[in-house]
């Protein structure tokens, strides 16, 4: 299984680039978001990635991070969703917006993506809403490893490395999102109504910490009316 590559990019095409590791030419496939943010010809990049073998195929598909690599793995578990519309779903939402969509029941959100219908954007929310809360736990807890694969590449490809870039902050509270989750959990709600919560909350208070998360969850989750 290659996990991850850490390389220069010999070309970009509309969907995928060819990236050069110590002479091997890898091809691999990338969501139009992840395109955009990638550097150009002859630049270094890090990307995991996911192999897909098929009995007259072999693909490789990239990804800047762990959260979004680990969304790819459960929207192809989705019957009726493949990788290449799995890239879709990412490219137009993002793996922070793809946590929201699913933990909101947003299938909506989920439909923008290019060649995703209606049915399959409501089977995507169905399918992984109770999943949405492991996933957004894991911005607080995975580097959002970038930062560090970046400064692992150049060390590896370039012989006179540079000084190695700070990696990347987590998000301010994820920390207290996922201890917030889990408090939830622990009263009784259901995983995908807490998460969604808490997203709200998190959204509109950044700085909020656990305590404060939890309070407006709850306000969040009681009976209207």
């Amino acid at each position: 299984m290659i996990g991850k590559l850490s390389g220069r990019i010999d070309y970009r095409a509309a969907d995928h680039l060819l990236i050069d590791v110590r002479g091997v030419g890898y091809l691999v496939y990338i969501s139009d978001r992840t395109m955009a943010a990638l550097p150009g010809v002859g630049e270094v990049v890090a990307l995991y990635t996911d192999l897909v073998v098929r009995e007259d195929l072999m693909q490789l598909f990239g990804f800047q991070t762990l959260v979004e690599k680990e969304w790819h793995r459960l929207l192809t578990s989705v019957q009726g969703v493949g990788a290449k519309a799995s890239l879709a779903i990412l490219g137009t939402l993002g793996p922070d917006g793809v946590s929201r969509a699913i933990a909101l029941g947003d299938w909506n959100a989920v439909k923008a993506a290019k060649g995703i219908g209606p049915k399959i954007a409501q089977r995507v929310v169905l399918d992984l809403k109770d999943k949405a809360p492991g996933v957004m736990a894991m911005t607080g807890t995975v580097a959002d490893a970038l930062g560090e694969a970046q400064a692992a590449a150049d060390e590896t490809v370039i012989e006179a490395a540079a000084p190695r870039p700070a990696p990347k902050p987590a998000a301010p509270n994820a920390s207290a999102q996922s201890e917030a989750l889990s408090a939830l959990g622990n009263l009784g709600y259901a995983p995908g109504d807490a998460a969604g919560a808490v997203a709200q909350a998190a959204g509109e208070t950044p700085e909020a910490d656990t305590k404060a998360l939890i309070r407006a969850a709850l306000k969040l989750l009681a009976p209207q009316g």
